[in-house]
Parts: C-alpha cells; sequence; structure tokens
C-alpha cells in the first residue's frame, strides 16, 4: 500500500461550506413555518443543528477509520438495511407522515432507513464488485450478474412500497453505474433495464399521484391550484430573485406559498432571497464536491477504494442533480431533499459520514 498522505482539504472544505451554508438556509426558509406551528422560528434549525453536531463526530471517526475494515462489514450492513427496511412496514415501529412510511421512531426522534441504505449499499456492492473480481465470475451472468441484481432489486422493491420511487431510483442508478465501471457486461445492464421499463411504466402512469406529477411537469399552468401549485411557486421564488437576490431572510414565498421550502425546495428560497448569483455559488461547490470525489477515486489504491469513493461522489452528485433539476422545472416532482442543505436529520448524519470514509479514502491515493 502506498504511503498514508494528508486527506483532500478541498472536499472537507465543501462540507463545512454547504452544512453551514444549509443551517443558514434551513433557518430563512422555516422560521415562520416554525413560528406559526411550534411557537419557535429557530425549531427546525435547532433540531438540525443537533444533526450537524452528530454529522461532524460521524465524519471525523469516519475519517480516522480505514476503509478497508469496512470489507468484512460489508454483508452485515447489507443485512441491517433489509432488517431496517422490513421494520418500517411494522406497525408501532414505523411512523406514517403524509400517507408515506419511510420513518422509524426512536422515542422523540425519527430515523429515515433509506437514507442509511444508500451508504450501506455502496459499500456492500463495492465489496461484492471486488469478491466478484476476484474470483473471475463478474462478466458471469447466473452467478456473477443474477445475484448482485437480485441483492439490489430486493431493496429496491422495499424502498418503493414506502413509497419512495426517487430514493430507489437514486440508489439503483449509482449501483448500475459502478457495474458498468466495474466491466459487467453491457448487455445484461441494458436488457436489464429493457425488463424494467414496463414495471417503471406501471409504477409512474398507474399510480394517481405519480401521475399527476408527470402531467404538470408537463404543464403545471393546467391546474395550477393542486398538482402544479409546487412547481409554479417555485418559478415565482426563482423569479423574484432575479440576479442578486431579495436579500437572506427577506424572501415572500417561504411565508405559506411554497410547500416544503426548507426541505425539497429549499433551492427555491435560495433562488430568491440571493439570487442567480447565491444558485450559482451553490452549484459551483457541489461541482468541486463531485469533481474531488471522482479524482479520489481514480487515484484509489485498491479496486474497492475506487469503488466505494465512486459510489458516494455519485450518490451525491446525482441526488443534489435531481433535487436542482425538480426546483428549477427540469424535472418531475419529487421528493429528495437537496444534500447538506436541505432539513432532514439522518440524511444530513448519513451524508457526512460518507464524507468522513470518502476523506479517509483520499488519504491512501496514489
Amino acid at each position: 500500500m502506498p504511503k498514508k498522505r494528508e486527506m483532500d482539504h478541498r472536499i472537507l472544505l465543501c462540507v463545512i461550506l454547504l452544512v453551514i451554508f444549509g443551517l443558514g438556509m434551513i433557518y430563512s426558509s422555516s422560521s415562520v413555518l416554525a413560528a406559526e406551528r411550534y411557537g419557535d422560528p429557530a425549531f427546525f434549525v435547532k433540531k438540525q443543528f443537533v444533526w450537524a453536531i452528530i454529522g461532524a463526530f460521524g465524519m471525523m471517526v469516519a475519517a480516522r477509520f480505514d476503509y478497508r475494515k469496512l470489507i468484512p462489514l460489508a454483508p452485515w450492513l447489507y443485512g441491517i438495511t433489509i432488517v431496517l427496511l422490513l421494520l418500517v412496514m411494522a406497525p408501532g415501529i414505523g411512523r406514517e407522515v403524509s400517507g408515506a412510511r419511510r420513518w422509524i421512531a426512536v422515542g422523540p426522534l425519527t430515523f429515515q432507513p433509506s437514507e442509511f441504505a444508500k451508504l450501506a449499499l455502496i459499500i456492500f456492492f463495492s465489496w461484492f464488485l471486488v469478491r466478484k473480481e476476484r474470483t473471475g465470475k463478474l462478466k458471469d451472468f447466473f452467478s456473477g450478474f443474477m445475484p448482485s441484481a437480485l441483492a439490489l432489486g430486493i431493496c429496491f422493491i422495499l424502498i418503493l412500497s414506502q413509497p419512495d420511487l426517487g430514493t430507489s431510483l437514486v440508489i439503483a442508478s449509482v449501483i448500475f453505474s459502478l457495474f458498468f465501471v466495474a466491466g459487467v457486461r453491457m448487455r445484461y445492464l441494458v436488457g436489464t433495464f429493457l425488463l424494467l421499463m414496463p414495471f417503471l411504466y406501471t409504477a409512474v402512469l398507474n399510480v394517481d399521484y405519480r401521475r399527476r406529477r408527470i402531467l404538470a411537469f408537463l404543464d403545471p399552468w393546467s391546474d395550477p391550484q393542486d398538482t402544479g401549485f409546487q412547481i409554479i411557486q417555485s418559478y415565482v421564488a426563482l423569479g423574484n430573485g432575479h440576479f442578486f437576490g431579495l436579500g437572506l431572510g427577506d424572501g415572500r414565498q417561504k411565508n405559506f406559498f411554497l410547500p416544503d421550502a426548507h426541505t425539497d425546495f429549499i433551492f427555491s428560497i435560495i433562488g430568491e432571497e440571493l439570487g442567480f448569483v447565491g444558485c450559482i455559488a451553490v452549484v459551483l461547490i457541489f461541482v468541486a464536491l463531485v469533481y474531488c470525489g471522482f479524482a479520489v477515486a481514480f487515484r484509489a489504491p485498491d479496486s474497492f477504494g475506487m469503488y466505494l469513493a465512486l459510489g458516494i461522489t455519485l450518490c451525491v452528485g446525482i441526488q443534489a442533480a435531481v433535487n436542482l433539476g425538480v426546483a428549477t422545472g427540469l424535472l418531475p416532482t419529487k421528493g429528495l431533499p437537496l444534500p447538506f442543505i436541505s432539513f432532514g436529520g439522518s440524511a444530513l448524519v448519513t451524508w457526512m459520514v460518507s464524507m468522513g470514509i470518502l476523506l479517509n479514502v483520499s488519504e491512501h491515493t496514489t
């Protein structure tokens, strides 16, 4: 193994900037709602701050934990993921919010297993691909691709049943990208995608609220008071911001006009209050983070480190791109938060621990 070097401080800087900026934007976008609902304008940012402290501790531990020691833990992490995703459906354990069962209640706190699943599955499939490479079975359909596809399919169905199509598609996109990089035969990947198309068509167009979201994406003004309301309000927020924005804290759409202003549509509030300049700044930080992550992956000293760094980087990049696409109307509305910035404790902790692992891989790059 090459001599250990300093971690990539550019990655650390990007994470710190995004988390601090996120705390400020959560307070700005949620203060009115928090004051009305809980009597405390800082209710949401206080909770996020606690999670940020936990995440920072987790990132520090992960950054000092040799990533190669995750190899024997990979199968266990997959098993834990399956158990947690099943517990979401258990009465008295899983918590339902707005018709979705995606959370496990632990006293006053809630935990979203699908967020943990993103990192756990990246670790598991990084191990799985290396194992198949060593045995020479990676390109074999029955002993290589089929077991991996089944392992992914089980988690995909469990997350989809919550229901959470967006997260399941992000995870599938990341893992299939790892399959491609690992050298899995293209006909297996393309064939699986084609076989899934009727299933995805049914999952989207045969479910009423998903079909209406697609129609609203195509023409939000056809139903401006219902399915098109959220994206129209997002357009208004982004349009209000112009080049330099209305000023931090001076946005108007967060005043009960734009739903989920502190979660899925926080980028719209950034655009309204900080304008085009603020939006570009956020995009550039994510671009820098993804670039540094790819650099770590391609300089990793072993295949496991490469797959691990690449999977983590792709997961951040894909989810950020989807969130920005939804907020700007380039993609249909889907409840995927903006990494590091949107309100959400289990998501923030998972992202920060992921970055700790990425930082540890960077210490071993060639």
